[in-house]
């Protein structure tokens, strides 16, 4: 996400999509003229903040709860499952650089809008018209006033009442790590040690991580643990995104598609997430009207 338009762009862009041209009075000698064929008309302008219904669901709707409360139950119930069997492993073959057996176990866990819920700072953008950026993300980590995801601690806390580590692969900077760890212990999530958490910016010699991808991360993971299960909320918080596209995304889901639900657990995130950039190219440098017309175009719509 980038910073928000100028006033003047987003005027240019209204005027263009209401049409705004002059409108000649007619003649009052001339005959009427046929009926032109109607046209298409143009698609309306944006008049409201693209994410407000995304955080209205997940603040006040009871099936977001549900969503996430029943993802953390089921994976409670596999739990004890892969912690028997000893071949089981929630890492992909590419990112496994040594035999998990013997290992000591863990779950790999996202933080944003996986264990932490960040609603509250993107309700705060909806309310100033504004979009994400760097300045007022890292704002709202130093408050380390975000609440847990429904059922999340209750998850973590039986897994390492098990044995099972907890580790936090995260694409918050390091720089955040102290307010990242403060908040999760504040919200009742059991944190190891310092260890644990490993954010962008996190180096595995030999390792090359493309942007903010976490396959490196997932590595270093891998060295020390055996991952058991892998929870996020974008496909690219389980297996490296080569091609940010639908397509490649598609096709990402359809390979690993029987993992879901055993090793690998999606907790729902409308509010953001590389899924958009997908529908425009991931170039954030259009504008917001621009990026806004793109998502229209990918709509499937009823004829």
């Amino acid at each position: 996400m980038r910073p928000s338009l100028l006033a003047a762009s987003l005027l240019a862009s209204l005027c263009t999509l209401a049409a705004c041209k002059r409108t000649e009075p007619a003649a009052t000698a001339a005959p009427a003229a046929p009926a032109a064929a109607a046209t298409p008309a143009a698609a309306p302008a944006a008049t409201g903040h693209d994410n407000l219904n995304a955080v209205a669901w997940v603040q006040t709707s009871v099936e977001y709860r549900a969503l996430a409360e029943q993802s953390y139950r089921a994976a409670a119930d596999h739990l004890d499952i892969a912690l028997k069997e000893k071949h089981w492993d929630a890492l992909v073959p590419s990112e496994r650089a040594n035999a998990a057996t013997g290992l000591k176990p863990a779950v790999v866990m996202d933080v944003d809008e996986t264990v932490l819920d960040n609603s509250p700072y993107q309700a705060r953008l909806v309310r100033d018209g504004k979009q994400y950026d760097d300045i007022s993300w890292d704002q709202w980590v130093a408050e380390k006033k975000a609440k847990a995801v429904p059922g999340v601690v209750d998850f973590a806390k039986a897994a390492a009442a098990k044995g099972v580590t907890v580790l936090y692969i995260s694409n918050r900077a390091v720089h955040l790590k102290e307010a990242t760890l403060a908040n999760l212990r504040a919200v009742g999530m059991p944190v190891a040690d310092d260890s644990v958490f490993l954010g962008l910016g996190t180096v595995l010699p030999g390792c090359e991580q493309n942007g903010s991808e976490k396959n490196c991360r997932r590595r270093l993971a891998g060295e020390k643990y055996r991952v058991l299960m892998q929870f996020g909320d974008q496909i690219g918080d389980f297996v490296q995104v080569e091609v940010n596209t639908r397509e490649g995304r598609d096709q990402l889901y359809d390979e690993y598609e029987d993992w879901f639900g055993e090793r690998w657990w999606m907790l729902p995130n409308p509010t953001y997430g590389s899924w958009e950039p997908a529908l425009f190219n991931n170039d954030w440098q259009q504008s917001e009207a621009a990026r806004h017309q793109a998502k229209r175009d990918a709509l499937d719509v009823a004829p």
